[in-house]
């Protein structure tokens, strides 16, 4: 394999159904054939159990890849639910870039098509010196926004877009994800077309509350989204960053 290809998950905020949204696409990328990686930069955010410390974000994205262990997904795990640069310093530690990077090229021989989760919002810090975008450029892969279905997602979309356009990242589309069962509010209602009608993008579907799969578009139908058509190769991919 001479590249990677895969799709970058980002969210117009924390909780927004990123992890949710990541092992629907890899389900779905699994039952189309494809052999899939995850991959998640740093993990925030840990339940402690009598049985040790697990990241149940990690487990989700596990499950639903089929890997029987989350140490292939992230390296930099972080105790408590903040920005990882924060996270770390609690723990007298520092995110370390080169493991979040070295985390995703070690599936390029492993892997058809690779799902990359964010940390919380596009610019939410990953490390001292740079955000979520700043990984997200370095993949080259395109990005899959997640927003909250629900009052405030249209002002929460468009400034992600903003930020995405400014770092002259690609964007292949939104997905508005009902995590707090609102699709009967006036805003649920109303949230996909007035993002259409508002930006040159793909508001590629719907995830409903509890739902196992994306309505393509505005319809009650199951998706049949393409994800590896949205895939996309790394750009640059003889020069990673410092």
């Amino acid at each position: 394999m001479n590249s990677l290809r895969g799709l970058f998950v980002t969210g117009t905020d924390t909780d927004v159904g990123k992890t949710y949204v990541s092992s629907i696409i890899l389900r779905e990328l699994i039952d189309a054939g494809h052999t899939v990686g995850v991959s998640k930069p740093a993990c925030s955010g840990a339940v402690m159990e009598a049985g040790g410390t697990r990241w149940p974000d990690l487990d989700q994205l596990a499950e639903a890849a089929g890997l029987s262990s989350v140490d292939r997904i992230c390296q930099q795990k972080f105790k408590a639910p903040l920005a990882p640069p924060v996270a770390a310093r609690l723990e007298g530690q520092q995110p370390n870039l080169s493991a979040m990077q070295e985390n995703l090229l070690a599936w390029k021989s492993r892997a058809d098509i690779v799902v990359v989760e964010g940390v919380g919002g596009l610019l939410c810090p990953l490390t001292n010196q740079d955000s979520v975008a700043d990984f997200a450029a370095w993949t080259g892969f395109p990005l899959l926004i997640v927003a909250r279905l629900g009052l405030g997602t249209i002002n929460h979309t468009l400034l992600t877009i903003e930020a995405a356009k400014l770092r002259n990242l690609t964007i292949a589309g939104i997905i508005l994800n009902d995590a707090d069962g609102l699709a009967d509010t006036p805003a649920g209602m109303t949230n996909f077309a007035e993002l259409a009608n508002r930006i040159d993008l793909l508001v590629l579907g719907i995830v409903s509350q509890g739902g196992q799969s994306v309505s393509l578009r505005d319809q009650e139908t199951p998706a049949r989204i393409d994800w590896s058509e949205l895939a996309g190769p790394r750009r640059n991919e003889a020069t990673p960053p410092d």
